[in-house]
C-alpha cells in the first residue's frame, strides 16, 4: 500500500502513529501566572542533545479556552519553564486520567488524584512519584504546519531519579517499566533489555 497524507489512506484509522513506535511520554507539568499546575502526556517528545542535555516535545491542536495552542504551551510560554515526567507502567492510569481535556483553571494533578512536588531550580511542580523527572528551561517554541501545532524546546536544569531506579550506580529503567505509545490506543511496557556492542568499542 501507498498513499500521499493529502490525499488521505482511506484505512478505518490513521496508521501514521502506529508506523512511528514506540514513541517515549513526556508527562509535561507546567504552572500558569495564575497559580494553577498542568500535567498532560506528550507522545511526540525526545531527548535531543546531551551537552547541554536538552529535549523537546510537539503539541497539536488547540483548545477554545486557550487561544490557538494547549494549556502545557500557553503556561510555557507565561513562565518560560516546564517539566518532563517520566511515566512508569504503575502509573499509566493516572497518565491517562491526566489527558482529559479539563478547564485551564483546573488541574489534572487534582484530577488524577496525583500528588506533586515543587521543583529545584524553576518555579513548577512535578510528579512526587515519578521515577524521574526533568526540570526544563524553555529555550525555543518553534512553530509547526497545521493549525495548534508547536514544537517546544528545552534545556534540562535539574535531573531528579528516584533512589529505588538507581542500581549499582545505573539508571536501571527495567525498576519502574517505561510506558511507551504505540498508534490508535496501544501502548507498550518495557520488560527486558539486550545489549549491542557497537563498532568503534
Amino acid at each position: 500500500m501507498f498513499y500521499q497524507p493529502k490525499d488521505g489512506h482511506g484505512l478505518p484509522h490513521n496508521p501514521f502513529n502506529a508506523i512511528v513506535t514506540p514513541r517515549p511520554i513526556g508527562w509535561i507539568s507546567s504552572r500558569g501566572l495564575d497559580g494553577v499546575d498542568n500535567l498532560a502526556p506528550y507522545s511526540f517528545f525526545n531527548a535531543v542533545a546531551y551537552t547541554p542535555p536538552q529535549v523537546m516535545f510537539a503539541s497539536t491542536g488547540t483548545k477554545v479556552d486557550r487561544n490557538g495552542t494547549k494549556d502545557s504551551v500557553a503556561n510555557i510560554i507565561e513562565t518560560g519553564v516546564f517539566c518532563v515526567n517520566i511515566v512508569e507502567f504503575a502509573m499509566r492510569d493516572a497518565m491517562n486520567a491526566s489527558s482529559k481535556t479539563l478547564p485551564a483553571n483546573q488541574s489534572e494533578f487534582d484530577h488524577a488524584k496525583l500528588e506533586r512536588a515543587e521543583c529545584d531550580t524553576i518555579a513548577c511542580a512535578r510528579v512526587a512519584a515519578a521515577p524521574a523527572a526533568l526540570e526544563c528551561r524553555l529555550t525555543q517554541i518553534v512553530p509547526l504546519e497545521g493549525e495548534g501545532n508547536s514544537l517546544v524546546l528545552g534545556e534540562v536544569t535539574g535531573v531528579h531519579m528516584r533512589d529505588d531506579c538507581l542500581v549499582d550506580g545505573v539508571f536501571d529503567v527495567t525498576t519502574f517499566r517505561p510506558l511507551s505509545r504505540l498508534g490508535y490506543r496501544d501502548y507498550a511496557v518495557i520488560t527486558e533489555l539486550f545489549d549491542l556492542k557497537r563498532p568503534d568499542d
